[in-house]
């Protein structure tokens, strides 16, 4: 399975806490399934970072790709693809995760069930 981490559920892996959902921390430690992190993600946490509304660890972009994570670039096509997704919530980085998964046939892995509003497979809530 292809497995497309929001941003909460990707700081829990790395935190190993508890909030993470049982059946989410399964999937991701399953080496048959392929994780995905969206640029949107990284992009997300630092923005994050630099208006003081998250710590994390000064290496946390190495310990992130020490995790053998597959990396996925915004394409103009996921961008694009935004414009046509319903208006049920308006955080940018979560439509852009939703707009990736639908064209790429990834199962989103998040705890908002928000997501559930949307055609695509949700795992972790």
């Amino acid at each position: 399975m292809n497995l497309l981490l929001d941003t909460h559920i990707l700081l829990w892996w790395l935190d190993d806490s508890a909030s993470l959902p049982m059946n989410a921390r399964g999937a991701i430690a399953d080496t048959n399934n392929v994780i995905i992190l969206s640029a949107a993600v990284i992009w997300e946490i630092r923005i994050k970072q630099a208006i003081g509304k998250l710590k994390i660890a000064p290496n946390f972009y190495h310990v992130i790709k020490e995790q053998g994570f597959e990396m996925l670039a915004i394409t103009p096509d996921h961008a694009y693809a935004v414009g046509d997704l319903p208006e049920h919530h308006q955080d940018p980085f979560d439509r852009i995760l939703i707009a990736q998964a639908m064209l790429e046939r990834f199962t989103v892995v998040t705890h908002d069930a928000i997501f559930n509003k949307y055609p695509i497979p949700v795992l972790g809530i």
